[in-house]
């Protein structure tokens, strides 16, 4: 299973980004393996949209759950609609290795 975490930066002491669509990278978590990898959010700095083509990304990733702070109405209704699980943490002082471990 393929986990999104959103983070500030791209390491596993990286803090936890509250921002899902307009989060700086994504930390894939795959808990059948372990195996961790960093992906720049190419749409952070959009002009609008951002949360859509964030939640598009993830399809195309093949992401089945979501961690972040927040979720916009229309990125919400997109990852509803491919049954990616969204787990909403309000914690920005958690690194992603502590999500990780919270979560394996």
């Amino acid at each position: 299973m393929k986990t999104v975490i959103t983070a500030k930066s791209n390491d596993l002491k990286a803090s936890f980004d509250l921002r899902f669509g307009r989060g700086a990278y994504f930390c894939v978590y795959n808990s059948d393996n372990g195996e961790v990898s960093f992906i720049e959010n190419l749409s952070a700095n959009a002009q609008g949209g951002a949360g859509t083509k964030t939640a598009e990304k993830m399809v195309e990733l093949g992401i089945t759950k979501v961690i972040s702070g927040d979720f916009g109405p229309k990125a919400k209704d997109l990852l509803n609609q491919f049954k990616i699980q969204m787990v909403i943490l309000q914690d920005e002082d958690k690194t992603i290795q502590d999500i990780i471990d919270m979560i394996s």
